[in-house]
């Protein structure tokens, strides 16, 4: 039944919004319990070094991209609302797996108790088979994690596509992206006390249950806008703005149904140009979300669920998700006040975020002085690259057809994933051989372990710069693909 006309327009693309928004808050919340406990609750029972999580965050990265590389031609062919379900349901069900990786361990290496891992000499064969079963466990429910979680972004890009106009899609986005913000926000000041209280276990089943909830607000809340009876026909026509009424009236459902096949995208320079912006930055957030509690824990002892290493963790992503809300307005101002076409507005955006990470430089030499400077110089590049993130994503919107949107946004997921998989493997195996050279091993000032994160930083750094470069190189000008009859 069509909407009922109204003089005023209804509002409800920013319900629809803020549901978007939830989902990824509990998607990094679900993402980030491991990150907050490895260091100090579980690999004490399970003799983890860092090697051991890089091999699980990085292999995580590796699920997740390969279940990026069909999360999108999922999503476009399941349909947004089905779709969305089927995803949190999986990602919440894994998250919450990881409770029962101790008693499982405990079991298969024939111990009476969580207690009695804990009290097997350290570098001993027995710890080496702990660690070693251990690692896969988790690796288990990691994969299931991610086999939801890739669900989550081209999901999320599809419902923006369908109910905000180009103008708006990038503030929308940067709004519900702002949830990753605010997912780590919530997370250390949260999880390590959910830890503390009733153990590492129930961390990850209270916040795991919260997609299941979530569930329940998608199913009351989410219909297309043309058969929401939310969505007045004042809103409806807001929404479908950059269409030409009379397609929309006469063709609107055909070209709904006018896909690009899946092989065929990658001829495309718009979607090489998607690509490599995902590789080269979404390594860097992951690797500051999950090693970020452990950077504080190793270089200044605060550890996770200490007061000190709460407030860190806390002020890093509250600057994050304050300074990245703005992400998506820059744009705006651009395309409005300016008279430039979205993708020449978000380019020019995405250039002045790609050099907030250059601050990531100072942040281990002023750390010498103060814990608080990583703290701040981190979280400025967290907004800078949840501000690119948010542009990124749209650049899809502006480009390809929306039957093809969930598909593109799966395969440079994927990208980001492969690149995540490089910097988290990599990092764990690095921190681990930095900590043995010592002083054998020095870079900008700094020995052993301090210099192996001094190096990586670096890496950060300059990560975004190349990536626009790349990007400007392969689609100068705007240029959307037109799906032929």
């Amino acid at each position: 039944m069509a909407p009922v006309q109204t003089t005023k327009m209804s509002n409800w693309r920013w319900v629809i919004c803020a549901l978007l928004f939830l989902a990824t808050t509990v998607n990094y919340m679900d993402r980030q319990v491991l990150s907050l406990t490895w260091k100090d609750f579980i690999a004490p029972e399970f003799h983890w070094n860092d090697n051991d999580y890089g091999t699980i965050t990085g292999w995580f990265s590796i699920f997740y991209a390969i279940a990026n590389l069909f999360a999108g031609k999922f999503i476009d062919w399941m349909g947004t609302k089905k779709g969305y379900l089927i995803a949190i349901f999986v990602w919440s069900t894994g998250a919450v797996m990881h409770a029962g990786c101790g008693w499982v361990a405990m079991n298969i290496e024939g111990y009476d108790s969580i207690e009695a891992l804990r009290m097997v000499q350290a570098g001993s064969d027995a710890a080496v088979a702990i660690a070693t079963v251990s690692v896969w466990l988790f690796l288990s429910c990691r994969m299931i994690l991610a086999l939801g979680e890739a669900g989550n972004f081209p999901a999320a890009i599809k419902v923006t596509a369908e109910y905000f106009p180009k103008k708006d899609r990038a503030f929308s986005t940067s709004i519900f992206n702002s949830g990753a913000s605010v997912g780590a926000l919530a997370a250390p000041a949260t999880i390590p006390l959910l830890a503390r209280a009733w153990g590492w276990e129930m961390a990850f089943v209270i916040i795991g249950a919260l997609g299941y909830v979530w569930m329940a607000l998608w199913i009351w809340a989410y219909d297309k806008p043309a058969k929401n009876k939310r969505v007045n026909q004042a809103e409806l026509n807001y929404i479908e703005q950059d269409n030409d009424l009379a397609d929309v009236q006469n063709h609107q459902e055909a070209k709904e149904e006018k896909t690009i096949p899946f092989w065929q995208c990658f001829k495309y320079k718009q979607t090489w140009s998607f690509i490599v912006g995902k590789f080269m930055t979404d390594g860097v957030w992951w690797f500051f979300l999950f090693w970020a509690p452990a950077y504080f824990s190793d270089q200044y002892g605060y550890t996770s669920d200490s007061a000190m290493g709460i407030a860190l963790i806390f002020t890093l992503y509250a600057i994050c998700t304050v300074l990245s809300i703005g992400g998506g307005y820059l744009p705006k101002i651009f395309v409005e006040k300016y008279g430039m076409n979205p993708y020449a507005g978000r380019m020019r955006a995405m250039l002045i975020f790609a050099c907030f990470p250059v601050l990531g430089l100072f942040a281990q030499p002023l750390g010498t002085y103060s814990a608080w400077w990583p703290a701040i110089l981190i979280g400025l590049l967290g907004a800078g690259h949840q501000s690119w993130s948010a542009n990124i994503f749209s650049t899809v919107g502006d480009m390809f057809p929306k039957s093809t949107i969930g598909t593109i946004t799966g395969i440079g997921s994927m990208a980001g994933g492969v690149g995540s998989f490089l910097i988290n493997k990599g990092s764990g195996m690095f921190f681990t051989w930095a900590d043995g050279q010592g002083g054998a091993f020095s870079f900008f000032g700094f020995d052993g372990k301090p210099a192996a994160y001094m190096v990586v930083f670096c890496i950060c750094a300059v990560a975004y710069l190349i990536g626009w470069c790349i990007m400007k190189a392969l689609v100068p000008k705007y240029k959307p693909i037109v799906v032929e009859d």
